[in-house]
């Protein structure tokens, strides 16, 4: 795990190459539709979780991470602190690589279990301003 949460905010942008965005609405006025518009235009293949809807972005939403098909290295999540844990037990289950806490998402059991399973963790922060931060050339 990096030393400093600079260096594991760089790690998880450089390493994620498939984001799964829980909470992901196929509505472009919530923030969940915007971060993960902005992270797919910078080539991240994004797939939507969320059970009420059957796309968004142009790619099929799945009910939870368990039915992604796929590896998935960065579970980035948009829902309440207190809805956080179960979706932490299926990222360790699913063996994601890193989970992304949106701002706002605060749970410090579910991340000490994360880290305890050996996923690194950011907890209240955007990652589109992070990455905008890092690698925008506007």
């Amino acid at each position: 795990m990096p030393d400093n949460y600079t260096d594991l905010v760089d790690e998880q942008l450089r390493n994620s190459k498939t984001i799964a965005v829980v909470g992901l609405s196929n509505n472009p006025e919530r923030d969940s539709h915007r971060v993960a518009s902005y992270l797919q235009r910078q080539g991240y293949r994004i797939i939507p979780v969320n059970p009420v809807i059957q796309e968004a972005l142009g790619e099929t939403a799945y009910p939870d991470l368990k039915s992604v098909p796929e590896p998935i290295d960065m579970v980035d999540v948009f829902r309440r602190s207190d809805q956080v844990p179960p979706v932490v037990d299926e990222a360790i289950e699913i063996g994601a690589r890193y989970i992304w806490m949106q701002d706002g998402v605060i749970n410090e059991e579910a991340k000490t279990k994360a880290e305890a399973a050996g996923i690194p963790v950011i907890m209240n922060d955007c990652a589109l301003r992070q990455h905008r931060r890092r690698f925008s050339q506007t």
